[in-house]
């Protein structure tokens, strides 16, 4: 086990959180934009919302097997496995002058729900903070092992 296991699993949540954070923003910045994408026939969709999954660094099943057997329970840290795209469906508002409204008088918005968004930055953050915290108490435990020689 080295010295910096748990600088580099809060240095991946770190990374992690941040990424989820900036999609967050995103979807907060789109909630209103109705021209996003071009589907397969050739009409604008408006904007999905973008939801990241995160999962463990990859660890092969010879690392998992010796640590299992070494009673060597650290962790790996966390990635990004991909940014998926929310399918719930788009919302539709009544607005005939809107230059986006269908016959029937209805606009598309995007599937973004602004509390929703809120809530999932709220958690982000937190998130983000307990990491800092982690890193900042692993590096004073690191600088007080340091002063140990003297």
């Amino acid at each position: 086990m080295s010295i910096f296991n748990a600088i580099n699993t809060n240095a991946s949540a770190l990374t992690a959180q941040r990424l989820r954070m900036d999609v967050v923003s995103s979807n907060i910045a789109n909630a209103q934009t109705t021209r996003a994408t071009v589907n397969g026939d050739g009409e604008t969709e408006p904007y999905r919302r973008k939801m990241v999954v995160m999962e463990p660094q990859e660890r092969s099943f010879k690392s998992i097997l010796g640590a299992a057997t070494t009673n060597n329970q650290t962790g790996s840290g966390v990635k990004v496995a991909k940014i998926t795209e929310d399918s719930t469906p788009f919302k539709l508002e009544y607005n005939p002058d809107h230059p986006d409204a269908n016959e029937a008088g209805y606009v598309q918005l995007p599937n973004v729900d602004p509390l929703k968004e809120m809530t999932d930055m709220m958690s982000a953050t937190r998130s983000y903070e307990a990491n800092i915290t982690t890193l900042n108490a692993s590096k004073n435990m690191l600088l007080k092992a340091l002063e140990i020689g003297k």
